[in-house]
C-alpha cells in the first residue's frame, strides 16, 4: 500500500493505468500532466475508437452518449476548400452543441463507417470466435504492490480480447511495441488470469481489413519488462529522486 498511497498523495490517484505507464516510459512529464488530467483532449482517432468500441460491444448506450449529426448541408453551403475550419461552421457546429447537452457528437460518415467495420467484423465470424463473452469489464487490483485499473474489451472463455483500429493489418506487428501494446496485454492478462491475449485490428479504409493475433510469450516478457521499468521510474519520481524538467541533448548532427 505504500506505492498507492505515495501516488495518492504527490498525483492525485491512486492507480496507475496502461496509459499512465506509457506515458510514464516516453516522459515523466507526460505521466506527470497525464495523472493531473492535463493533457491535451483525445485525437481524432482516439475519439473515432471510443465510438467504435461503444458500438461493438455496448450499442445499447450510444444514444446515451451521442448523438449523430449530419454536416453535409452546411458544407455545401460554404465556399470554402476546408468548410470545417470556416467562422461560419464553427458558429453552426457551437449552435449544435449546445442542444445536445453532455453528449458528445460523432460525424455521420464516421458513425456509418463504425457500423460498417462491425459489420464486416460480424460477416468473417471473428465476433463469434474471438470476441463473445463479458463486455467492457472494469478491474480495480493490484500486480505485485502496484494498483492498476482498467477496462477489458472483452473477457471470453480462457482469453482477453481487445479490440484496435490500424491502417494496416499487416503492419498491426509494428504497432504492438511502438504504442506500447505489449504493456497492455501483459497487464490485462496478469490481471484476469486468463490463457491467451488477442488483438482484433481492424483497418479503416474500405474493405475495413480485419486480423486476428495471439500475443506471443515475447510481447507478453516484453511488456513485463516494459511495465516494471516504468513502475521504478516512477517509484524514483515519487521518493523525488526523478525531475520531470529533463531535456535531451543531441550530440553533433
Amino acid at each position: 500500500m505504500e506505492f498507492a498511497n505515495k501516488l495518492q498523495a504527490i498525483t492525485g490517484k491512486d492507480y496507475v493505468s496502461y496509459s499512465s505507464i506509457k506515458y510514464a516510459i516516453a516522459d515523466m512529464r507526460l505521466f506527470e500532466l497525464y495523472m493531473a488530467g492535463k493533457l491535451k483532449k483525445e485525437s481524432a482517432a482516439l475519439s473515432f475508437g471510443s465510438v467504435y468500441d461503444l458500438l461493438l460491444f455496448e450499442p445499447n448506450k450510444f444514444e446515451e452518449q451521442y448523438v449523430v449529426f449530419d454536416d453535409s448541408e452546411i458544407i455545401e453551403g460554404i465556399n470554402s476548400k476546408n468548410p470545417r475550419i470556416t467562422k461560419v461552421y464553427k458558429e453552426w457546429k457551437s449552435d449544435f452543441l449546445k442542444q445536445i447537452g453532455n453528449r458528445d457528437m460523432v460525424l455521420a460518415e464516421d458513425y456509418q463507417m463504425a457500423i460498417d467495420m462491425i459489420t464486416r467484423l460480424q460477416d468473417t465470424g471473428i465476433i463469434d470466435q474471438y470476441m463473445t463473452g463479458e463486455y467492457q469489464v472494469e478491474f480495480n487490483t493490484f500486480i505485485g504492490d502496484v494498483p492498476v485499473r482498467g477496462f477489458f474489451d472483452c473477457l471470453g472463455d480462457g482469453y482477453v480480447t481487445d479490440s484496435k483500429s490500424t491502417r494496416s493489418v499487416t503492419g498491426f506487428r509494428y504497432d504492438v511495441p511502438k504504442f506500447g501494446y505489449d504493456i497492455q496485454a501483459y497487464i490485462y492478462k496478469e490481471v484476469s488470469g486468463k490463457d491467451d491475449f488477442y488483438w482484433v485490428a481492424q483497418e479503416k479504409t474500405y474493405p475495413y481489413l480485419p486480423g486476428v493475433y495471439r500475443a506471443s510469450d515475447v510481447s507478453i516478457q516484453r511488456g513485463h519488462d516494459k511495465f516494471w521499468r516504468a513502475v521504478e521510474t516512477i517509484r524514483e519520481y515519487l521518493e523525488g529522486n526523478k525531475s520531470t524538467d529533463l531535456f535531451y541533448i543531441a550530440e553533433e548532427l
